[in-house]
């Protein structure tokens, strides 16, 4: 828009420029005419002209553009397909991408092992992350974003005690899915979080349940 706003006030300006030195001319060859004061009448009345015309170009120009309908139904159609919660079923190896009341969309998940139970109760996802590092919390390694990391494609934490979190990630070993295997976290196959990753925000309520 700039660039045609550039482009309307050169023009129009240099048509001015252009009335007012052929308006000199006349003028100056027929100074005291009857001639010369109809030329100049008339290359006035040109002048006016232009600048309405360039007037009315950046009217135009300067009028806000509103969201064309297929714009509308374009972001009603994200909307649509938004979640508003996620409930996850430890007891059913399951995750439900819920919208008001009804699913969207529905994962298996591998969940907490013994001694490492994934923790219930009412959550919110704090933080996302796309193609996330790995460091070991063990040696301190860092392992770099790739499909074959232990966190996968994609990070969905919803948990932490300010020192360690929990939080939905996909994983290399996808056979395990549907076992409690994990240290807390819930796993998902890579393709399964990716696409959870585009039903959820931050902030998005997340219930666990056993």
């Amino acid at each position: 828009m700039a660039s045609k706003l550039s482009r309307k006030l050169q023009l129009g300006l240099g048509i001015v420029c252009l009335i007012c030195l052929f308006e000199q001319v006349a003028i100056a060859k027929n100074p005291e005419t009857a001639q010369g004061e109809k030329a100049r009448s008339s290359l006035i009345s040109q002048s006016g002209s232009a600048t309405d015309m360039l007037k009315n170009d950046l009217a135009d120009l300067m009028k806000p553009e509103l969201p064309s309908l297929s714009s509308n139904l374009l972001l009603q159609e994200l909307n649509d397909n938004r979640a508003t919660h996620l409930v996850l079923s430890i007891s059913e190896r399951q995750v439900y991408a819920y919208q008001d009341d009804r699913i969207l969309k529905q994962f298996p998940v591998a969940v907490g092992k013994g001694g490492w139970e994934t923790p219930t109760g009412e959550f919110k996802i704090l933080r996302m992350i796309r193609n996330p590092a790995w460091q070991s919390p063990w040696t301190g390694d860092v392992i770099p974003p790739a499909e074959d990391n232990p966190l996968g494609l994609r990070w969905i934490g919803f948990w932490t005690d300010g020192k360690d979190t929990i939080g939905f990630h996909g994983t290399p070993n996808e056979s395990l899915i549907g076992q409690a295997v994990s240290h807390g976290c819930v796993r998902m196959r890579n393709r399964d979080i990716v696409a959870l990753f585009e039903l959820v925000e931050v902030g998005m309520p997340v219930r666990v349940i056993p």
